[in-house]
């Protein structure tokens, strides 16, 4: 692999490190569409009367696009700089922000308060779902499966080991049903993902750290030299993600 190839890959590594920004790889990578829309769901079961609440709502920016009245919305969120930005965006506009230390311990959050609980992409207990919510009140979640780019990250790492077995759809309907949840939707798939550059791979690979265990551009310099090769013959990289999808209602 030519020197010059090599810089770049570390640049790109480096980037990583700036913050969690995936607007970064905007045109260099494809995803395969859901077969469902997490938003269609959403405003499917909004309505105006109802209390809700989003988990892990990083600044607010899905939970605004459905336009729910302010003073009957509220969020958790438990990372440091995105607290300030909810307290900063989302608390002038009435709307409640509880910082939490664990995303799935919603400690302060009133039990039997909530009509609809929304969580995209947050990680969740399904006792604490159910203690916040009214009698027949809907949790709304779609979440990254245990398996997500389990090729791309077996690919770098022949030792590579899944970190969160318990995440599949099957095993979370089954908690959330001895929960006492009816289950109204549910489905999961396998999406695939294309990159179209080595370095959106690095930065892709560094950031999410928890799939990409111990990553280092360094140390993969012989994996990325066959991914230029494959990239040369294809014009993409490939990677497979997992996401499921339920909607539960508690009894």
């Amino acid at each position: 692999m030519k020197e010059e190839t090599i810089k770049y890959l570390l640049r790109e590594e480096a980037h990583a490190f700036k913050g969690w920004d995936f607007s970064y790889l905007k045109g260099r990578g494809e995803n395969e569409k859901l077969p469902w829309n997490y938003d269609e769901f959403v405003r499917m079961y909004l309505n105006d009367n109802a209390n809700i609440l989003d988990m892990g709502t990083g600044g607010g920016e899905l939970l605004l696009s459905f336009h729910h009245p302010y003073e009957k919305t509220s969020v958790t969120e438990g990372y440091e700089p995105n607290i300030k930005l909810c307290q900063k965006v989302l608390s002038p506009l009435g709307i409640k922000v509880y910082p939490v230390k664990q995303d799935d311990v919603l400690i302060n959050v009133p039990t039997e308060s909530f009509d609809i609980v929304l969580n995209h992409h947050e990680s969740f207990s399904e006792s604490e779902v159910k203690r916040v919510l009214k009698k027949n009140g809907l949790f709304i979640t779609q979440q990254v499966g245990a398996f997500n780019n389990n090729d791309l990250a077996s690919f770098f790492d022949e030792n590579h080991k899944v970190q969160f077995p318990k995440i599949t759809l099957n095993q979370t309907v089954k908690r959330l049903e001895e929960e006492g949840f009816e289950i109204l939707y549910k489905n999961e798939c396998f999406p695939k993902i294309k990159f179209f550059d080595l370095g959106a791979i690095a930065f892709f690979a560094k950031i999410i750290e928890w799939e990409f265990i111990n990553f280092s551009v360094k140390d993969s310099i012989d994996k990325f030299e066959i991914l230029e090769n494959r990239l040369k013959k294809d014009g993409y990289i490939e990677s497979t993600e997992h996401r499921f999808m339920i909607v539960a209602k508690k009894k």
